[in-house]
């Protein structure tokens, strides 16, 4: 067995056959160009270093790139991708100004707004991804569960979008929460104990004694785990053990403290400081050491040991051994070494203003002042993590009982912003009593509705609001009013589902307030006066303040808008039925919220922009609006599934999938959560894949459940498919009910996507005389809009009528069309029902795929729709979050699939693609 020249010789990696093959397969891919990832999941010593060793050892033809997370630095934002980064940053100037300035911002080397998590994702991407193009880069990340959570979350941003850039990425971690709810959907390998030949090999060949009695017990306490046979296997057993159980796990701690009592006085101050320590810098380690009146050769004694390895710096040998150094000092040494390593950090500096509160011995608002600061500086970085942990340690020290309330609030609204509402809701259950001002009640007020609605509890946000809006007004009515916006829109979200009021008297309730909205008003308080006009007064009566609110969205500073503000920006667009205004509106958010980093509000502008392509039939732009939005949730918390996306799998004819994916919106999100739109949505979605069925009864009986009442919104354009089911069903009274609304909805608004819809539904209530114009006059007002669903579904209809008159010929055109447009855009389902009414004209419509001839991905489609639109790769790259590389790589697949040799050649041949 070879030595370590450390005072311990390596143990040899036995039984990892499996997982040497993956990470050998990895670093093939990356000699290749390509790309990956891989997560090592574990518990403590179970060999996830020791794999990562070998990863390295392999890739002495890869440039690699290796960090380690430390304890210490969990509340320094972006500290780990710093440490990871910093042999790179030289290249930055290379970096788009947007994603140097990003980055920048989040170390800290340039003034400005926090960035933008997933701009810095791709800053980070972008210069791995400039570094891999010289030679193949391998980056092995060790204790990612000790790493900050801005680090881990940019990780697996990159991580998720390793494609064709000569990268690997191999993470280490235990499994523990939340980071592996950040890091879900990258690839896992779970490792497990060593097998038992394995395990007795490792067991007996470490240098100790193990009497052959003991040595079966050993291997089966320690569940194979290599750590704890190294260590065992380093005693000396020479008897029987005895009945206590062996050190494992928790006490494997203890069994490394007792190790580290048997060295000198000095070199257990060095560990201590070590242990302590929130920075690698060696210097500002050993003026702390000298300080304390430690020698440079204390550390000699803990290298022999093997508690310490020295090779570009001291470190422990195993995390454990630090958790077990710093756990077990008594607390006067601890506030002893935290004090010296103040003192080394200098003036200034976070690290020192962390270590002085660690030496603090009780409350100090100086001190508290001061990490309040720290917290100030990491915010401005982007680092919210280390904000909320700065804030939190600051109102711990706070003397004056108001001042720790307001630190407190301000630590929770830190950990909530986030996505950490169980930690902000910790936070809060901290206060001995609530502000003592109006205005400060009504904060913590809003800040409990927020985490409420975080837990699922969102219907009761509206009501909890209420009262807080009302004490807020005399005193802050600019707060009053934006807990107005975010009360509204939980409402709107849980309409019938709302507790404790209901939409029209919470509605009535804000039309009550003393306060006017004129047209210099924010946009959020227009979309409030808006919306509670509409559900008081109707449709007719809000469509003006509508309109204006969207042309205002369109084009004013949407300074103050939070998160809520796609909703119901979208909200108001779906009432005017105005499909550019929807479209607009949505990609205006998106592009701010992006620039301003609100992961809540490019998640939702994300789904909002995904309703645009299902109207516009272009599926897979859809899936990829949709799967960015996955990430965000997987990233915030946000439980996943295919609920968000029901309406897709409805279009795509996945019939069993849809009915999955409603229930669940249906029982949970709307039975369970209270999420009323979700709910109404995924009834909408079942009468939707009903008619492409051709079952009417049951998509009458579907949309009637979600149709309820003056549902205002997306219930206008549900009214359409209520006279279709209810004509094709027999239920013509719920048929010309429904056309009632909408007519006095598409005369008020006059837009063609109204007028379109109104003049289908109109035919199939009309007699045979009048049904082809109003079908002709259908087809003509759709085509000038951007729903080109509802515009082959026109053609559908109109072809179903004809044939029904005999004129086969006059039928098949428009079947031929509605056909070739289900098929291009993947309608599944109502590609079938098209393709039955074509025979049924005497015509063999061939059954075809309905996808794409060259079955492009969502991705390729997406880049080349942009390519085609003279967008540059590295602006489409930015645009979607990937490398120039992967970019060029999709272009590559996406030429020779079309059989184009130049971007010019795109636009046309996506055209007769689709």
């Amino acid at each position: 067995m070879p030595p370590t020249g450390e005072g311990r010789p390596v143990p040899p990696l036995l039984g990892r056959q499996e997982e040497c093959a993956a990470l050998d397969a990895l670093l093939g891919t990356v000699r290749d160009g390509l790309s990956g990832a891989l997560v090592l999941v574990g518990e403590p010593g179970i060999g996830k270093t020791r794999l990562l060793d070998f990863a390295a050892a392999q890739a002495s033809d890869v440039l690699v790139a290796r960090v380690v997370g430390m304890e210490a630095e969990t509340q320094l934002g972006f500290a780990g991708l710093h440490r990871l980064l910093l042999p790179f940053l030289d290249r930055t100037p290379a970096l788009p100004p947007p994603q140097r300035a990003a980055l920048g911002a989040a170390f800290g080397l340039v003034a400005g707004p926090p960035p933008d998590r997933f701009l810095v994702g791709l800053a980070a991407l972008t210069l791995l991804s400039d570094v891999a193009v010289e030679r193949p880069l391998l980056c092995l990340v060790d204790d990612v569960h000790w790493l900050d959570r801005e680090t881990v979350e940019v990780l697996a941003f990159i991580g998720r979008r390793l494609q064709a850039d000569g990268i690997g990425m191999v993470l280490g971690t235990r499994d523990e929460q939340p980071v592996g709810q950040v890091l879900a959907g990258l690839p896992v390998l779970a490792l497990h104990g060593l097998a038992a030949p394995d395990a007795r090999r490792l067991l007996l060949e470490t240098g100790g004694t193990v009497a052959p009695g003991a040595v079966e017990r050993v291997i089966e306490e320690t569940g194979g785990n290599p750590l704890a046979l190294l260590e065992l296997g380093g005693e000396q057993i020479t008897g029987p053990l005895s009945p206590a159980p062996l050190p494992v796990g928790p006490r494997m701690e203890a069994h490394f403290l007792r190790r580290v009592r048997t060295l000198p006085a000095d070199t257990q101050t060095l560990l201590l400081l070590i242990s302590a320590a929130s920075t690698g810098d060696p210097g500002e380690l050993w003026q702390a050491a000298t300080d304390l009146g430690v020698g440079l050769d204390a550390a000699e004694a803990a290298v022999a040991a093997g508690i310490l390895t020295q090779r570009d710096r001291l470190a422990f040998r195993h995390p454990l051994i630090r958790s077990a150094v710093y756990g077990g000092a008594v607390t006067a040494d601890r506030r002893r070494v935290h004090l010296a390593l103040a003192d080394a950090a200098g003036p200034g500096s976070d690290q020192r203003i962390w270590h002085l509160a660690e030496a603090a011995p009780g409350l100090d608002e100086d001190v508290a002042a001061q990490l309040e600061r720290a917290s100030e500086r990491a915010g401005s970085r982007g680092g919210y993590a280390a904000q909320a942990m700065y804030l939190s340690r600051s109102a711990a020290m706070t003397p004056d009982r108001q001042e720790r309330t307001r630190r407190l609030v301000a630590a929770a609204q830190a950990h909530f912003l986030i996505g950490d509402a169980v930690k902000a809701q910790t936070v809060l259950t901290q206060l001995t009593s609530d502000p003592d001002t109006p205005v400060g009640r009504a904060s913590v007020q809003r800040l409990r509705a927020s985490i409420a609605s975080m837990f699922g509890q969102v219907k009761v946000a509206a009501s909890m609001l209420l009262t807080a809006i009302g004490e807020a007004a005399p005193h802050d009515e600019r707060l009053a009013r934006d807990m107005a916006f975010d009360a509204l829109t939980a409402a709107l979200i849980t309409r019938e589902h709302t507790a404790g009021t209901t939409l029209e008297e919470f509605c009535r309730a804000i039309r009550a307030m003393p306060w006017q909205v004129s047209d210099r008003s924010p946009v959020t308080d227009r979309l409030v006066e808006a919306c509670t006009v509409r559900i008081t007064e109707g449709h007719v009566r809000a469509l003006p303040l509508m309109r204006a609110a969207v042309a205002a969205l369109c084009t004013d500073d949407l300074v103050q808008a939070g998160m809520p503000i796609s909703f119901v920006g979208c909200f108001a667009a779906e009432e005017c039925w105005d499909d550019r205004g929807f479209r607009a509106v949505a990609e205006r958010i998106l592009m701010l919220s992006r620039e301003r980093g609100g992961l809540h509000a490019v998640n939702d502008t994300l789904k909002a922009l995904a309703s645009c392509e299902l109207y516009a039939g272009r599926f897979d732009l859809a899936e990829a609006y949709f799967g960015e939005a996955q990430e965000i949730d997987r990233a915030m918390g946000i439980p996943e599934g295919p609920a968000h996306r029901v309406e897709l799998l409805a279009w795509q004819g996945r019939v069993e999938e849809t009915r999955a994916a409603a229930a669940v919106a249906i029982n949970d999100w709307g039975g369970g959560f209270g999420v009323a739109t979700m709910a109404n949505h995924a009834h909408y979605t079942l009468c939707l894949l009903e008619l492409s069925l051709g079952n009417y009864p049951e998509a009458l009986a579907s949309i009637l459940r979600a149709c309820r009442g003056d549902l205002p919104g997306e219930g206008n354009r549900m009214l359409p498919d209520v006279v279709e089911a209810g004509v094709r069903a027999g239920d013509r009274a719920s048929a010309e009910a429904a056309y009632a609304r909408l007519a006095d909805q598409a005369e008020a608004t006059a837009t063609p996507w109204a007028l379109g819809l109104l003049a289908r539904a109109g035919a199939l209530l009309a007699g045979d005389e009048h049904a082809e114009p109003l079908y002709q006059q259908a087809i003509a007002r759709l085509n000038e809009t951007l729903i080109v669903t509802e515009l082959a579904r026109a053609h559908l209809l109109y072809g179903e009528w004809l044939r029904r008159r005999k004129r086969r010929a006059d039928a098949r055109v428009q079947l031929r069309t509605a056909y070739d447009m289900f098929t291009a855009m993947g309608a599944a389902g109502f590609a079938e029902r098209t393709r039955v009414e074509l025979l049924a004209t005497g015509e063999q419509a061939r059954r075809r795929d309905p996808r794409t001839e060259h079955d492009l991905t969502p991705q390729e489609r997406q880049v080349a729709g942009l390519a085609a639109d003279g967008v540059t790769n590295a602006e489409i790259a930015t645009r979607l979050y990937i490398t120039a590389s992967t970019v060029e790589y999709h272009l590559n697949k996406v030429f020779r699939k079309l059989g184009v040799t130049s971007r010019r050649q795109l636009g046309a041949a996506l055209r007769t693609d689709a």
